[in-house]
């Protein structure tokens, strides 16, 4: 698997180079946003690592711009550690962030962990089967990697599909934000609020016809989500 790592502190992208192909990925590198779009133009990518604050084009912006074209996994990395910082990559489209100076294992690890996903989403397989949730007009074909909403099919990241997975799989029943994250990330939340509350109204963008008022992802208040059963 081949995976982009972008930051204009080239110390820090030979660093994560040299961690990632000991785990067997091939690295391209890239310093600053357009860069990084140019090469998603030209080659094969399974994840973006990349930096917030870089020249000509920041990570932000440039996520932006990827989330319009795919829905490749995306690390984001940042020296800032203000939950605000944390929440905007994640609004722009971001799967995970990292916050400097951090743990090139840790970092690793992450990876792992969003390509696994990205990979059972797209190792969906050609026949349909008899894994299928639905609720009312909301459909996932979990054979097929598929949601749909009134017969129109709906684009979700891995981690937007994990979790309305989770809740489709027990409709009904109300997880709280830990247990989410939890379940999702396979590590203990700790200040995992911000991060899922995220990826819960980015879900609901894309399923309900009006998010303000959703008809099939429920917030319980004080206590956690649900799907309407």
């Amino acid at each position: 698997m081949t995976i982009l790592v972008c930051d204009d502190d080239k110390e820090i992208v030979e660093a994560v180079e040299i961690y990632l192909m000991q785990e067997g990925y091939d690295v391209i590198k890239a310093y600053d946003g357009e860069e990084a779009l140019a090469v998603l133009e030209k080659e094969q990518v399974d994840l973006v690592v990349i930096d917030v604050m870089m020249p000509k084009l920041d990570g932000i912006r440039a996520t932006l711009q990827i989330r319009k074209e795919s829905s490749i996994p995306i690390i984001i990395l940042s020296a800032k550690t203000e939950d605000a910082d944390k929440i905007l990559g994640l609004n722009v489209g971001a799967d995970d962030y990292v916050t400097k100076p951090f743990n090139p294992l840790e970092l690793v690890a992450r990876v792992k962990s969003q390509l696994r996903r990205a990979t059972v989403l797209s190792n969906g397989g050609n026949v349909p089967g008899e894994e299928i949730y639905e609720a009312k007009g909301l459909v996932m074909n979990n054979d097929l990697k598929k949601v749909t909403v009134d017969g129109e099919e709906v684009k979700l990241t891995p981690i937007e599909y994990n979790i309305l997975l989770l809740l489709m799989k027990n409709q009904g029943k109300v997880y709280s934000i830990s247990q989410i994250y939890e379940n999702i990330w396979n590590e203990e939340a700790i200040g995992a609020d911000n991060t899922v509350a995220v990826h819960i109204r980015h879900i609901r963008e894309k399923i309900e016809i009006n998010p303000k008022e959703p008809r099939y992802l429920k917030v319980v208040w004080g206590v956690g989500y649900k799907i309407e059963a």
